[in-house]
């Protein structure tokens, strides 16, 4: 019965990489599955007869299976193991005594046994070994001793969403160092009671970074509710219900932050003296007592701004806030998020600044309309359809200026019929005039951009010093992993940017453009070649091989096609709306580069299926109403539902923002949470959120598929300490000191939809034990 078996599975893994093999080799791809295939099914043919020759040549595939893996994949035990796991477990098979003593002939099980060990030796070796990781220091000069923090605020606060107007996402405060983070322990847990619910949309999620002032916490939930709570406690004060509803039409439904403000000429004690500005999922602005969460019913009518006025296209669920306001110069400047790839029938994506006390519209400025900044009168609508921020500002007050992170007009996948202006601001940043929202500058990130890349996160602002002196810089993160450095105040590169050639070859109706900017420091992977696919098993990875040579793929902006496009890096960017965080001391930077392909394909409209009134999503069939094509796309993932390219999907890394050169870069997060069984492999795990950076020495993060907060040492980027979270932690950690001084380091975690990790309400808060 054991030959029998053994016979047969020889055939039926013989027969799938056979007939897979041939597959690929159609397509341009690998010869060894064909040739493995064959060599199974001899092998089976002599197992069957009961030769030990079976013994020899399957010998013979381990060793040329091992040297074919070494030569594609290195000595990366991740790539090496998928290539070899199912060669070598049945070898081991075909040496058990109720299989080689029915065998007859020559013993075969020397050559047999050399092989296998020779396998399990490179394995040991390859797992000792990393060629993915960059080892390297930061510099830890203080460079700047009395840096621009972007505002004087006490250094036991959070006054905004990136902590200060400049978006570093950088504290002074130094009680917690490398030295002692290890001894971080829970301080209190708060739940907000807001959980996804059956009948919320796929992108509900909780990606809140809390205010702190005073003594108080401030925060809101992925259905908007606005929560204050006591930050040495973690005991609720109060909370607000805008009470938004449900709308399937959303693609979104979440809360990134709150704005603050303090008017100082109102009476100390007064009502509304103190405000939080609340952005809703229905388009609305809320002005709260941050004393008591009662409307402000001086702001706006009745302490609510509807952002829906003069909108074309006013349709609920197709425009709204999911980030915070910043507020500059007094006023609160706000953007907001607009359906992708539904419809050609889009709200706008105008940015408006308002005064912050009254609420009264002070400029529009409409990248359709870029000239005419005047408030727009009633009956009057701005462009619709055109580039919005769904991220957060940031500002520098002493230069007068807003910067402004763009997105792309929607359908992303196509590009015909965009007007002038869309060409020009479509994906970029964008400087404003604070006081009349008049262009002063523009920095493209992408030409015609056919792919969805946003510029995602708020730019950070910090002053490099160069050897010309000291210049006011703007670190902005990319989607497709570039990083520019340019002077805030004119839009001129720092570290250098230049124009490089691009993949051509559009549907008949679009063009590509023919160069693209990148950056000097830039996070953008090598090209993935058919070497680069891979599975838990050689089977998964031959899938996985076929599908790649069977999609379009030229590198980074293959154009979108009707055969599918590969798009790597993907949709979800390198880096996302949780952005880098910048130490201005040092001046050096700490990101989370993420690396997931993706692909899409393009649909013409009489192939398209009637709407099933399904929940808004970015992933599936995206229908873009209106357009002659939809857009089918998603991560590129393997039958078993992983990525089919070899990990790391995630990292660690750091930059030197003086020399634009990238120090160390180290995978990042574990399998703990991505498989059935709770494997802590560290492979490196892709991520959606933000990191933090303390004047002690140490960097934090969440975000990883794992449920972690981690800190690491930001000079080489080890990892010192983390901690278990109950849900997702796909937000950004901040961190502040109470009355007693003591410092705190706090995330909320509540999981993310569309990544999939465990929902929840959690807020969290450690301090340094004992």
């Amino acid at each position: 019965m054991a030959i029998l078996v053994t016979a047969v599975v020889l055939v039926l893994i013989g027969l799938y990489l056979g007939i897979g093999g041939g597959w690929l080799i159609a397509l341009g791809g690998s010869w060894y599955y064909l040739i493995a295939g064959l060599a199974f099914l001899a092998t089976a043919w002599l197992i069957w007869r009961r030769r030990t020759a079976a013994l020899w040549l399957y010998a013979a595939v381990v060793i040329a299976t091992l040297i074919w893996a070494v030569w594609e994949a290195g000595f990366d035990w991740w790539s090496l193991g998928p290539r070899g796991g199912v060669i070598v477990l049945v070898a081991l098979w075909l040496l058990t005594p109720w299989v080689r003593r029915k065998l007859v002939g020559r013993d075969g099980r020397a050559p047999l046994i050399f092989a296998v060990l020779a396998s399990l030796a490179v394995a040991g070796y390859s797992m000792s070994a990393d060629p993915y990781d960059i080892a390297g220091a930061l510099p830890t000069e203080k460079v700047a001793a009395t840096p621009d923090l972007g505002g004087d605020f006490p250094a036991g606060e959070w006054h905004f969403y990136g902590r200060t107007q400049f978006g570093q996402r950088y504290s002074p405060l130094d009680q917690i160092t490398v030295d002692n983070v290890a001894k971080l322990k829970p301080a209190w847990t708060y739940r907000t009671g807001d959980i996804r619910g059956p009948n919320d949309v796929t992108e509900t999620t909780y990606q809140v970074t809390p205010l702190k002032v005073g003594d108080t916490l401030y925060l809101c939930t992925p259905h908007n509710w606005a929560i204050a709570v006591d930050a040495a406690t973690g005991k609720e004060k109060w909370r607000f219900d805008p009470k938004v509803g449900e709308q399937n039409q959303r693609q979104h439904q979440t809360c990134r932050g709150v704005a603050y403000y303090h008017d100082a000429t109102a009476a100390a004690g007064s009502a509304c003296a103190e405000r939080v500005y609340l952005p809703t999922s229905d388009a609305r602005l809320i002005a709260l007592d941050a004393a008591t969460g009662q409307v402000c019913p001086g702001f706006a009518g009745n302490g609510t701004l509807n952002l829906m006025a003069n909108m074309p296209y006013p349709k609920a669920g197709y425009y709204y806030s999911t980030s915070a306001p910043l507020i500059a110069g007094g006023k609160i400047i706000v953007g907001g998020a607009v359906n992708d790839n539904y419809s050609t029938e889009e709200p706008s994506g105008v940015i408006r600044a308002f005064d912050v006390n009254s609420g009264q519209l002070v400029w529009n400025w409409d990248s359709g309309n870029p000239d005419e900044t005047a408030p727009l009168p009633a009956g009057q609508e701005y462009t619709h359809n055109s580039p919005n921020m769904w991220s957060t500002a940031s500002a520098d007050e002493k230069l007068g200026l807003v910067y402004i992170p763009l997105g792309n007009k929607t359908p992303d996948q196509l590009g015909m019929g965009r007007s002038a202006n869309v060409e020009k601001f479509s994906s970029s940043i964008v400087a404003l005039d604070l006081a009349t929202g008049k262009l002063r500058w523009v920095r493209q990130t992408v030409h015609h951009d056919l792919w969805d890349m946003d510029v995602p996160a708020q730019p950070s602002l910090v002053d490099i010093t160069t050897e010309i002196g000291v210049v006011p810089a703007l670190v902005g993160p990319t989607k497709q992993g570039d990083i520019y450095v340019l002077n805030r105040e004119t839009g001129k590169p720092i570290v250098p940017v230049k124009e490089v050639p691009a993949p051509g070859g559009t549907i008949p109706e679009d063009k590509a453009a023919p160069t693209q900017p990148e950056s000097a420091l830039s996070f953008n992977p090598k090209p993935l070649t058919g070497k680069s696919m891979w599975g838990i098993t050689m089977f998964d990875q031959l899938a996985c091989r076929i599908e790649f040579h069977g999609l379009r793929y030229e590198g980074r902006y293959t154009p979108p096609s009707l055969q599918g496009t590969l798009v790597y890096p993907g949709n979800f960017g390198t880096f996302n709306w949780g952005g880098v965080a910048v130490d201005p001391v040092r001046q050096v930077l700490f990101a989370m580069p993420t690396y997931l392909a993706f692909k899409s394909q393009l649909i013409p409209r009489d192939q398209v299926p009637p709407p099933d009134n399904g929940r808004g999503s970015e992933q599936g069939l995206n229908r873009n109403e209106g357009a002659p094509y939809a857009v089918v796309m998603g991560p590129f993932l393997s039958p078993l539902g992983i990525p089919c390219q070899t990990p790391p999907w995630g990292y660690v890394a750091g930059a030197d923002l003086r020399t634009g050169k990238i120090a160390y870069k180290h995978r990042n997060g574990t399998v703990m949470d991505m498989t059935p069984l709770p494997l802590p492999f560290k492979v490196g795990v892709p991520g959606i959120g933000g990191p933090m950076i303390t004047a002690g020495g140490v960097a934090f993060l969440g975000a990883a598929v794992d449920d972690y907060l981690r800190a690491y040492d930001l000079t080489s980027g080890k990892q010192l300490w983390r901690a278990r979270l109950p849900a997702g932690g796909q937000s950004t950690p901040m961190t502040y000191t109470t009355s007693d001084g003591k410092q705190f380091v706090l995330i909320v975690a509540g999981g993310h939809g569309s990544i999939g990790t465990k929902a929840g309400d959690y807020v969290m808060a450690w301090t340094l034990g004992k």
